[in-house]
């Protein structure tokens, strides 16, 4: 049976994700919708992200199968 992702945990993998991929520093995140059912599905935020000494708020929908973020779609404020 999989693991159970909490709503923490997606958001953990989230920011793991723009790190890595995009070396983003979260300074906050809050989610709108979780559209992830076991392992998979989409999870809406809004967040504020710092690269440097710059922050920039987006809105963001990170794309989840197996438990891993596969992919994500921002948009700007």
């Amino acid at each position: 049976m999989a693991a159970v992702l909490t709503e923490e945990d997606l958001k953990d993998k989230a920011i793991a994700y723009l790190k890595q991929a995009y070396d983003e520093d979260t300074v906050w995140m809050k989610v709108q919708d979780n559209g992830v059912e076991g392992e998979s599905g989409t999870l809406h935020v809004e967040c504020r992200v710092r690269i440097g000494g710059a922050e920039s708020d987006w809105t963001k929908w990170f794309s989840f199968e197996g438990g891993a973020v596969t992919g994500m779609r921002w948009k700007a404020h």
